[in-house]
């Protein structure tokens, strides 16, 4: 978030949202939408990104614009912590977007079931975390990341769309990780946590 061009155009298009949620003026909503495109269109101009693709990603809801919610589970056994491989061959903690429809704690949860194969107990928060203070690339959305400690009470890997397979790994022997979802910094912290039995929870 250090490039000012990116602040701007997430700042303008959550200006535009809340105008176009907010305003009653026809002319005016006319100009939010055009202020929306500008900034898709900076994006875009930026990044090499289609346009429509940009719009996509970055001009698709309505509301008042907040951050999106992720969840990433960590599991620890024998002081180790478990890990997933994805399609490209990195490793993350199981996790993902908050569906409209559960809890963080519910989602959390379904994620570790759908990409470990794993049921588990969802027992306590290691951290809230503004994404961009933490994790590159930097997206032109805000998200907010909530790391949750976990204790597997059954299940097993079974094949899936997103994860081919998962293992558990000591803190100094850590593979690829996919740092746009966690990093060394952010795994290590999740290790804190599960040997601290009175670990306070993190925010930023």
């Amino acid at each position: 978030m250090n490039e000012k061009w990116l602040q701007w155009a997430v700042e303008l298009q959550s200006l535009a949202q809340a105008g176009l949620t907010y305003g009653k003026d026809i002319y005016d909503k006319e100009r939010y939408e055009r202020i929306r495109e500008i900034s898709a269109e900076m994006l875009a101009d930026k990044t090499d990104i289609p346009v429509e693709k940009v719009k996509t990603l970055f001009c698709n809801e309505t509301g008042y614009q907040t951050p999106k919610l992720d969840t990433r589970a960590a599991i620890f056994k024998d002081n180790q912590i478990l890990l997933v491989r994805e399609r490209n061959g990195k490793w993350s903690l199981p996790g993902g977007w908050v569906d409209v429809n559960v809890s963080v704690k519910e989602n959390t949860i379904k994620e570790v079931k759908e990409e470990a194969g794993l049921d588990v107990t969802a027992d306590r928060i290691i951290a809230v975390q503004d994404r961009a203070k933490h994790n590159l690339p930097v997206y032109a959305y805000g998200v907010c990341k909530i790391f949750v400690l976990c204790t597997v009470t059954g299940g097993e890997f079974a094949e899936n769309i997103e994860t081919t397979g998962f293992a558990y790994f000591s803190e100094n022997d850590l593979p690829e990780l996919s740092e746009e979802k966690n990093n060394e910094e952010q795994i290590r912290m999740c290790f804190a946590a599960y040997r601290d039995d009175n670990w306070v929870t993190m925010f930023d």
